[in-house]
């Protein structure tokens, strides 16, 4: 073989050695198991809020137990993104965020549905991610102070209640709204209060008489106006009764028609994902298997539970698949009552 065939073949077969290297790389990246990755891993939780508040919490309870139902054991760090009403740490997940199963991402349930209502793109689409499930339910309520003489939603129809809200797209706002615009509420809205708290000794100082709260907040900040009868809960903002409150009827028994119906649904339906979590729809299938595993797992894991109730919160377990049925569900929503809530939420 002449020295110039030599000088060519050289580069061939560096090329060629190259490729196979690759290839074994390729093969035992593919062929390491969900328990190999995990192992000796700090896996990133983000938060879509600001430290402090009730997803902070619930991350953190969560991290002390997530671990252990995971192949490999791995250890969690929390890293807060707040931003854009949890739009902000949504699009990441869909558009930067690591692919695979390193990041795991707290959102808020607002992101399911807001996509679909908002006016103009908010770089974020639901069905572009992989939901691992939620741990949590939640039931928003209308409650009226004692000296408010309105004891039910029936007393709300024929006489006016002074509810403070926060503003802005909050359902605190949007949820009495809609009870107004559908079955004939006399709800009067003040707006611009902080947060709960303001909103709360709002309604100690006789400023509002009444406000739109969830059934979490309500337990945990002021179970005392619970037990001393301070506040009548006169509805609940669900698809159907919370168990913890059988006596309290649910909105949805007032529609008077399929479409208020249909928009209740539509309206209320995120309240099933309570804290939902998702990763990169690009997650490798078996470790995305592995996280919904571990989180339906957790659901049942008796120290978790405890923990999370002895802050006031609950455990109440929805798939990551139920959360793909329920984005379904409110994407085949038609057309005409798409336009009726967007109109209530911008």
């Amino acid at each position: 073989m002449s020295l110039q065939h030599r000088k060519l073949r050289l580069p061939l077969t560096i090329f060629v050695l190259a490729h196979l290297l690759l290839g074994v790389l390729s093969t035992s990246a593919d062929a390491q198991t969900v328990e190999n990755f995990y192992r000796g891993r700090s896996v990133k939780l983000v938060v879509s809020a600001a430290p402090g508040g009730g997803a902070d919490l619930h991350a953190r309870v969560l991290v002390r137990h997530l671990g252990k139902h995971i192949p490999g054991h791995p250890t969690f760090v929390v890293q807060h993104v707040p931003g854009a009403a949890g739009l902000l740490a949504a699009g990441q997940v869909q558009a930067t965020v690591p692919a695979d199963g390193s990041v795991i991402s707290l959102l808020q349930r607002n992101n399911l549905l807001e996509p679909l209502l908002a006016l103009r793109d908010v770089g974020f689409d639901p069905r572009k991610v992989s939901w691992l499930g939620s741990l949590n339910k939640d039931t928003y309520l209308i409650v009226s102070w004692h000296t408010s003489g309105i004891r039910t939603l029936e007393d709300a129809m024929q006489k006016e209640l002074i509810l403070g809200n926060t503003g802005g797209g909050n359902e605190n706002l949007t949820f009495p709204l809609l009870l107004n615009q559908t079955i004939g509420t006399k709800f009067k809205l003040v707006r611009g209060y902080k947060g709960n708290a303001d909103l709360a000794i709002a309604m100690e100082r006789g400023e509002v008489l009444g406000r739109a709260v969830t059934w979490t907040t309500l337990r945990g900040d002021r179970a005392d106006w619970i037990t001393q009868n301070k506040i009548n809960l006169i509805v609940q903002l669900a698809i159907k009764r919370n168990p913890e409150l059988p006596d309290v009827p649910s909105a949805i028994e007032f529609a008077k028609d399929e479409d208020t119906r249909t928009l209740f649904e539509l309206m209320f339906a995120t309240l099933e994902a309570g804290r939902p979590f998702a990763v990169p729809q690009r997650t490798p299938p078996d470790r995305l298997a592995a996280l919904r595993a571990a989180f339906k797992s957790l659901s049942n894991d008796k120290e978790y539970i405890a923990e999370q109730t002895s802050h006031g919160g609950s455990v109440e377990f929805l798939g990551g698949e139920d959360i793909e049925g329920l984005l379904t569900s409110i994407y085949r929503t038609p057309p005409h009552l798409i336009e009726r809530a967007r109109k209530l939420v911008n």
